[in-house]
């Protein structure tokens, strides 16, 4: 068996591996990349994020010839051609697969297909359909990625029981869409499919929609969803699932105890995501577990000398594109003898593209409060922001968790238009360490939809202008 040594090898190619390995290579370190599917991107590029969001891209423009009227403008008879919308989706992820090769090949790094195992004291074995061959590095990286969780029993098909992989798929909208789990999937596909004209109820067994949100952010998403006709069942439990050959059926019992069965073309199950650490032969190693999710320090390395884990498969991080990323960069810089600032967990953005949108980043009003601070909470309405009633999404707000004793920015929660990329003044702002105070002498363009960041800021204090 050939043998081959490198200073980093990388396992996965999603956006922290990739993102891993071309730092590698702009560090001069000699660099592999191995990856077992034949495209490169991971569950974020080919069946997650960017899909996803070219989706949803598309639902908000069909919403502005559905409601043109309401903007002057006549549009008699649109027509939603979903074989198209599908198509310019797939043509968005080849062209940024493509664009993740050539970039490994701008930086030096070779790609390896195959399917790789740990073997101890810096092997990897790969498997390909040319047969197995050993590697050798100093250092190795993890970033295997997740994979769906489905409910007991079930298993996944391409016509009525999906995941995120198969709803992809779909060449038509489906009448009536069931979903299983009201976490960022879940409502991201609600809010896709309802708006191209889905009859949408989402499932959620716990007390509120987008549970990891702040408690006023759940409220008013379903508020919101209710609105738009999406309906939104929590406490619900989710009992026996049927096909019936043109669709399934699916019995709940509601968090006041009535049992129910419900029918629809199609199931969409997310209820989470399980890591990648099967099979990776992890048992020939020092590296430690805790539910399948690997332990690690704050530079990214595991209990096995060399081996670092970033990603979906770490434990105690969420499982986020940009945490990955990041991370990478982490355990890059640290192989490398470069300056390496771990991650702060509570400078960490979460962003959910629904209609409305959602940005959050640090402590919830309830983890603050939990947590001993005296808490001075800020909220401006994006009602009173002009530029949100030019736009017609007018409706949520923004929140801004504080210290009430020294103006220390604890957290920032919004729910309305853009709020997924409004939500980076704040991530700044918390990064910079920054106070309220500091945040209250920032001008704020006009009119904009950031402005009422500013606004929200003055609140704190019952000092915002325009509300």
């Amino acid at each position: 068996m050939e043998k081959v040594s490198y200073d980093v090898i990388v396992i996965g190619s999603g956006p922290g591996g990739y993102s891993a390995a071309i730092r590698a290579g702009q560090y001069g370190l000699k660099t592999a990349l191995i990856e077992k599917q034949p495209r490169l991107g991971g569950t974020c590029l080919l069946v997650g994020c960017i899909p996803t969001k070219s989706l949803l891209h598309s639902a908000d423009v069909w919403q502005h010839f559905v409601h043109a009227a309401d903007e002057g403008i006549k549009c008699d008879n649109p027509a939603l051609d979903y074989p198209k919308v599908k198509e310019r989706k797939d043509g968005i992820v080849s062209k940024h697969s493509k664009g993740v090769e050539m970039l490994l090949k701008k930086n030096k790094v070779e790609r390896i297909s195959g399917y790789a195992t740990l073997k101890g004291q810096g092997k990897v074995e790969v498997r390909s359909e040319g047969g197995a061959r050993t590697l050798e590095a100093k250092n190795i990286i993890i970033a295997t990625g997740s994979e769906a969780r489905m409910l007991p029993g079930l298993e996944p098909d391409p016509e009525f029981i999906l995941t995120n992989i198969e709803i992809l798929d779909l060449t038509a909208v489906p009448k009536k869409l069931i979903i299983v789990g009201a976490g960022a999937v879940g409502v991201e596909f609600g809010s896709i499919f309802k708006r191209m004209g889905s009859d949408v109820t989402i499932l959620e067994m716990l007390p509120r929609a987008v549970p990891v949100e702040d408690e006023d952010i759940s409220k008013e998403l379903e508020r919101a969803f209710k609105k738009q006709g999406i309906r939104v069942e929590t406490g619900a439990r989710v009992g026996k699932v049927e096909k019936t050959g043109t669709g399934v059926k699916v019995e709940v019992t509601t968090k006041d105890g009535n049992q129910q069965t419900m029918e629809a073309d199609k199931l969409l199950v997310a209820v989470g995501r399980k890591p990648n650490t099967e099979n990776i032969g992890l048992e020939n190693t020092r590296v430690e577990t805790d539910r399948g999710f690997v332990k690690v320090d704050p530079f990214q390395r595991t209990g096995e000398p060399g081996v670092y884990a970033i990603g979906d498969v770490v434990a105690g991080t969420p499982q986020l594109a940009h945490v990955a990323t990041m991370e990478g960069m982490v355990a890059v810089a640290h192989i490398a003898g470069k300056p390496a600032t771990p991650i702060n967990r509570n400078r960490i953005p979460g962003a959910t593209y629904t209609d409305p949108g959602i940005g959050s980043v640090g402590l919830t009003e309830a983890q603050a409060r939990a947590q001993g601070y005296q808490v001075k909470v800020g909220k401006f309405p994006f009602a009173a922001n002009s530029r949100a009633s030019i736009l017609g999404s007018h409706g949520g707000f923004i929140k801004v968790v504080a210290d009430e004793k020294f103006g220390e920015i604890l957290g920032v929660h919004i729910i309305g238009p853009d709020g997924f990329e409004l939500i980076a003044e704040a991530v700044a702002a918390m990064e910079a360490e920054a106070t309220v105070e500091t945040m209250m002498h920032t001008i704020h363009a006009h009119p904009t939809l950031y402005e009422a960041v500013g606004e929200a800021f003055n609140a704190v204090y019952g000092l915002a202008i325009n509300a």
